[in-house]
């Protein structure tokens, strides 16, 4: 446990000094729900953000954790876990959470129950799965790829290469 401490010390340190450099993100963010947060829904975070409730940023890179987590159209880089991440931007990274909508392009790995994405470049495991078209693999227990894919729905898995 003192190991897995350290290890998280450390990257939340790496990641508070790599955004020190730009002035527009904003290290840290903590919201009981929008707008009650430290920086408005208009700021980009780079670094952490924990959103008690349910929290609202222009783009987020780094740990999003929380109940409800929305990044806006400057999208998300990192890992997302909440009960519900929602990106109107593309997501490059790991979404954790019961719920993962993303709006627009996906190049990761999505674990929930309900995973979406408009263009999903990587890895869909969750109950259901939805993807406009997929470069990658979907194991669930539905799938669906709309354009490209193996086939339109198919359940276990699905893939597209």
């Amino acid at each position: 446990m003192k190991k897995v401490s350290v290890l998280l010390s450390i990257c939340f340190l790496v990641l508070i000094l790599s955004s020190a450099g730009n002035a527009q993100n904003k290290p840290i963010n903590v919201a009981l729900f929008n707008p009650i947060q430290i920086f408005p829904e208009n700021n980009s975070i780079a670094g952490i953000r924990i959103n008690i409730i349910y929290g609202k940023n222009i783009s987020m890179s780094g740990l999003d954790w929380g109940l409800a987590n929305h990044v806006g159209t400057g999208g998300f880089t990192g890992v997302q876990w909440g009960l519900i991440n929602i990106d109107d931007g593309n997501v490059t990274g790991w979404q954790n959470g019961a719920i993962n909508l993303s709006n627009r392009d996906v190049k990761g790995f999505q674990w929930g129950w309900f995973n979406t994405g408009k263009h999903v470049s990587g890895f869909q495991l969750g109950l259901v799965n939805m993807a406009e078209s997929l470069y990658g693999l979907q194991i669930g227990l539905i799938n669906f790829i709309k354009t490209g894919g193996q086939f339109p729905v198919f359940p276990i898995v699905n893939w597209s290469f």
